[in-house]
Order: C-alpha cells, then sequence, then structure tokens
C-alpha cells in the first residue's frame, strides 16, 4: 500500500497536536487504554471536552505546559493509503526538531490560527518548508469556531499567505479552513462552513499524487555495507548494500563508482525475497557486479553518462541548530548519504531575515535557529547533486567534533 509521510509546523496553540489527536480519533486509530488515558487525565485536569492533544503531547514537561517540544510519530492507514506522520514543534526555542521531523516527509500542514494570520513561526516554517524541497503544503487554517466560521475571515488569511509564499519554491500549495478541536473538514466535512468547496483534511492526505516527487532520473546508489558471508552456500558472494537514492538500477546495466571512476554492470539486484528485474527510489537492495572492484561505504554506484559531481568545495544552505553558533573557520564532522568526513567553514555568504526574505549581508553571526549560505570545504570528495535535483544526496549534517552533537543540517546549492 502507498505510504505519505507528512508533518505538522505552526506557532504555539495553532492546535497542531489537537488536529493530530482529532485525525487518530475520527479514523478509529487509538486504542481503548490510550482513550481511556486521555479521558482520565482530561477529567483530573478539570476539562469539559476530550483533550485530543495529549495523545500526541507524550512527555511530561509537554503536557504541564501545553505546548509540542519533541517530534512525536505516529502511525495509521486507512484503507487508501498509509501513514507516518511527525508533530514537530511549533515554538521558535524547538525549530531545529521541527526540521528535523520535516527533513524526510512528502507534505507538510502548516496551521495558522484564523484569529491571528501569518505570524513569524508561519514563515519560518514556510520558508524551511521551501528549502527542504516539500513539494506539498496544506495551510490549515484553524480553530475557525473561534471566528464564527466566517468566509471573509478565511479568505483574508489565504490571500495574506499567498503574498508571502509566492517567494517560496512549493508547488502545490492547498488550502483548508477547519476547526481540529470541533472535528470540522479534518475527516468529514460537517455543516459548518458550506462555502467552503474543497476537500476535508483526509482526503486530500489520501489523494495527493507524490509519485513523481522522487528523481528517477539520475541514478545513484550510495554504498551502505558490503556483503560477504563467505558461507558455503555464498562462498564468493560480493555485494552492495543501499537505497537507491535515484535512477533505476536494473542487471545488465553499465556502471561506474565513485570516486574511483571503475566501471563495471549490474550482475542482479537482490533484496530478501530474492532478486528482483529493476531497483528503484527508495528501495533497499543489494547490487551485485559482474567485476570485483574495489567498493567500500560511502562510495556511490552511478550511470556512466550521468555522474554525480564529485568536489571539495560544497555551497550550503544551513539550517542552525545549536545553541552553540557557527564558527567562521570552524572545523566540524560532516555526514552525506552514507559518507563520513570533516569540513571547515571557509566562508559565511549571508544570513536569510526568515521575515523578509531578503540577504543578510555582512552579519557572520549564524546562531541558533537561524539559516544562512556558507561555503565549506571537505577532507575528501563528496559524490554530490544539488538538494532541489535530490533531496538524498543533496544534504549533509555539520556534527561538533567535541560533543557529537548535530548542529546544522545543510542542503547543497
Amino acid at each position: 500500500m502507498d505510504l505519505l509521510r507528512f508533518s505538522t509546523a505552526g506557532s504555539v496553540d495553532d492546535g497542531k497536536s489537537t488536529l493530530i489527536g482529532r485525525l487518530l480519533y475520527d479514523t478509529k486509530s487509538i486504542f481503548q487504554d490510550q482513550l481511556e488515558s486521555i479521558e482520565r487525565t482530561s477529567e483530573a485536569r478539570g476539562d469539559d471536552y476530550l483533550d485530543l492533544a495529549l495523545l500526541t503531547d507524550g512527555l511530561k514537561a509537554e503536557r504541564e505546559q501545553g505546548i509540542t517540544i519533541d517530534v512525536a510519530y505516529r502511525y495509521f492507514a486507512t484503507p487508501r493509503r498509509k501513514f507516518i506522520l511527525a508533530d514537530t514543534p511549533g515554538h521558535i526555542q524547538y525549530t531545529r526538531n521541527m526540521v528535523t521531523g520535516a527533513s524526510t516527509v512528502n507534505l507538510a500542514i502548516i496551521l495558522i490560527d484564523a484569529r491571528h494570520g501569518v505570524v513569524e513561526q508561519t514563515r519560518r516554517h514556510s520558508f524551511i518548508a521551501s528549502l527542504l524541497q516539500i513539494k506539498h503544503v496544506i495551510v490549515a487554517i484553524n480553530k475557525m469556531d473561534l471566528v464564527d466560521y466566517s468566509e471573509e475571515q478565511y479568505n483574508k488569511v489565504v490571500e495574506e499567505y499567498k503574498e508571502f509564499s509566492s517567494k517560496l519554491n512549493i508547488p502545490d500549495i492547498r488550502y483548508i479552513p477547519m476547526s481540529a478541536l470541533k472535528g470540522d473538514n479534518v475527516v468529514e466535512r460537517g455543516d459548518k462552513m458550506p462555502w467552503f468547496e474543497g476537500s476535508p483534511l483526509l482526503y486530500t492526505l489520501e489523494t495527493v499524487q507524490i509519485g513523481h516527487d522522487y528523481n528517477h532520473v539520475d541514478s545513484r546508489f550510495p554504498v551502505q555495507y558490503v556483503i560477504r558471508p563467505q558461507s558455503e552456500k555464498y562462498p564468493d558472494y560480493r555485494g552492495y548494500a543501499g537505497r537507491v537514492a535515484g535512477g533505476v538500477f536494473k542487471p545488465g546495466d553499465e556502471v561506474m563508482v565513485l570516486p574511483s571512476g571503475f566501471t563495471s554492470k549490474v550482475k542482479s539486484v537482490d533484496t530478501y525475497d530474492g532478486p528482483v528485474e529493476e531497483a528503484f527510489a527508495p528501495m533497499s537492495v543489494t547490487i551485485t557486479l559482474e567485476d570485483d572492484i574495489d567498493i567500500s561505504r560511502g562510495d556511490m554506484i552511478v550511470k556512466p553518462e550521468n555522474k554525480a559531481e564529485v568536489s571539495q568545495d560544497i555551497e550550503l544552505m544551513l539550517c542552525w541548530m545549536n545553541e552553540k553558533p557557527l564558527q567562521p573557520r570552524g572545523k566540524y564532522k560532516l555526514k552525506h548519504t552514507s559518507r563520513d568526513a570533516r569540513c571547515i567553514v571557509k566562508d559565511v555568504r549571508y544570513k536569510v531575515d526568515v521575515n523578509t526574505l531578503h540577504r543578510v549581508e555582512g552579519d557572520n553571526n549564524i546562531g541558533l535557529n537561524d539559516i544562512g549560505r556558507v561555503l565549506i570545504r571537505t577532507t575528501v570528495p563528496l559524490m554530490k547533486d544539488s538538494y532541489t535535483r535530490n533531496r538524498y544526496t543533496g544534504s549533509v549534517i555539520l556534527i561538533d567534533e567535541f560533543t557529537n552533537e548535530t548542529v546544522a543540517a545543510g542542503m547543497i546549492l
């Protein structure tokens, strides 16, 4: 069955956790003991309603403060599709968690409080969604019950968001007015907003087309592990395991190994269930070649006529995720596909003002939750694509050498 990964983002109190709770509740995806626990907690807190936000606010601090701090993942399915959803924090302090949760999704739901319209966190999260090349965004204009389900207020917020998003690179943006608390336009349409002619949220999630989101043109296979069982049954087996990051691989295809440049042909494409005729993104497979070539973890198998760029000088757009600011000329560990390296920050090009999307030239101080463009030089060549071409081969993370903390997520330009 088809799988959709999606996330929720928005400012504090926009109702993200309530929306997710409502989605799970109305799709009957909650176990009885979970429901009873929520009922007991809601009653103990004196709430006169079922607080569905408690389903995703799992941490004690989250329940006490009524905010989301960590990323909460939930899994559910309908007859049409399976879903993995990430409830990400809205507070600016936890933007790094929002980046982490949204980095692998196909679709992002950005919530806006109908009373307040587009706020700074709306702009920040939308800009990050654009940077992360999330191709589908649903703008959920929530809490319509608090503005008397006003079509005029809905249109005002839509126009406000359209004006801002015209500067972003998000090809598919849809707008849905809803009340997560009351359940209007979440799973069922409801009768409070007859003026809205679109589909409710769940139907949109079930039917959005994501098949073309993967790059099926540029063949990329980063090697994660070399399989050599050396058993009696497989005395000479040498396979290269990993996940197809782009394109298609079939037996008989001519391939090249980067960075060595050696060439061979694909002998077989194996899976746990046996050989397959072809592999494409995002399948995890083992590829065997007709020739014995020195290949190890971190190398990349590509097609000779369509190679990834090999370079040590990398231009990045960084989302800084650590309280310790970026150090110009600082040294960091770097992870790119299955390849580990070290790098030095050669130059900070500019910082981005997330409210206006303007460049802030001459400001090299990139701190927590800032976004900026930098130039780095790595100790070994990276086989890379631009992030706009391939999200997997076009992304890196930077790690502090001393604390081993992830300090930044980077998109290759």
